[in-house]
């Protein structure tokens, strides 16, 4: 969606009289009633501290995020040949490169799965939370022009980098089906549950991609540290490539302190109908939760100078 398009959805939202030249310049009438007195005024002003979201405003301008989102959707897209295939390319090229090292050559656990289908059980849902991340960081950055012109919920701008990610995901999600089916593995009930530890992931990305977002704006730095910094995540996450359970209970109690940890490891647990770690993911969602209130809390008090520093 177009900058102008946005700003007529947005003033569509608002119900603002438009007021001419002509009726500037025309004296009220004597005993005229008050002019608009039956429509709503919006009044956009700064609120002081520390505030958390405003979850009546972001619902009434709910629609303008599925805008975003679209409109992100189709310029990832646009002009490809591959098309919507590239949100499958991407875990499988991962998956091939560690089925040849880690799954031949190095022989890590895998908790009795082939390694194929192992590790594209995890690079699956990580996909999604790193480049996530990634393309909220910098989201805000990358659209000054309509956060400059026009005025609109800002946590919209990650939440629609997020929301591209999770298409991404529920695109690649079908070769996970075609994996289990290839490598002999009836697809189990669990299964089912796969949907609600995505909602948890998501919950992390919106709150690590929201935090860094804000952290860009302020310090450009950021740009440069975020893509090493996810690389770095995926070895903290190692639940990704390897089967985690064997590093001992002292490395168990700490590595579900990373939230992908747990929500991966649980993840892949669902897909493949394996034992669930009830504590990896208990933990992993009080950090998300955690993590989800400061962000917001941060970011909620930062937006109002976006305008003027980005």
């Amino acid at each position: 969606m177009s900058n102008s398009l946005a700003a007529e959805q947005l003033a569509e939202e608002a119900s603002l009289p438009v007021v001419g030249p002509c009726d500037a310049a025309a004296p009220p009438a004597a005993h005229a009633p008050a002019a608009h007195a039956d429509q709503h005024l919006t009044v956009i002003q700064a609120r002081p501290g520390w505030q958390v979201v405003d979850f009546a405003e972001m619902w009434r301008f709910r629609e303008l995020l599925y805008f975003l989102v679209w409109r992100d959707v189709k310029v990832r897209y646009k002009q490809t040949v591959l098309g919507a295939a590239w949100a499958i390319l991407q875990p499988f090229a991962q998956m091939v490169v560690l089925s040849i090292f880690f799954g031949r050559m190095v022989e890590l656990p895998t908790a009795g799965i082939s390694y194929p289908l192992f590790a594209f059980a995890g690079l699956l849902p990580w996909t999604f939370f790193s480049n996530a991340v990634a393309s909220a960081a910098n989201s805000v950055v990358g659209n000054q022009n309509l956060i400059t012109k026009v005025y609109f919920p800002r946590l919209f701008v990650p939440a629609s980098a997020i929301g591209v990610s999770l298409v991404d995901f529920c695109i690649a999600f079908s070769m996970l089906i075609v994996l289990m089916l290839y490598y002999g593995v009836v697809p189990p009930a669990t299964l089912l549950l796969t949907p609600l530890l995505m909602l948890g992931l998501t919950a992390a990305a919106l709150g690590f991609g929201t935090l860094l977002s804000a952290l860009t704006v302020a310090y450009r730095d950021f740009r440069y540290v975020v893509p090493f910094m996810v690389q770095l995540w995926m070895f903290a996450t190692p639940c990704v490539f390897m089967d985690a359970t064997g590093f001992g209970p002292r490395w168990h109690a700490v590595l579900p302190l990373n939230p992908a940890y747990g929500l991966i490891y649980n993840f892949r647990a669902a897909a493949l109908g394996r034992p669930f770690d009830y504590y990896s993911l208990v933990v992993s969602l009080v950090v998300t939760c955690l993590v989800l209130v400061i962000s917001g809390l941060y970011f909620r008090r930062v937006e109002r100078t976006f305008a003027d520093i980005i």
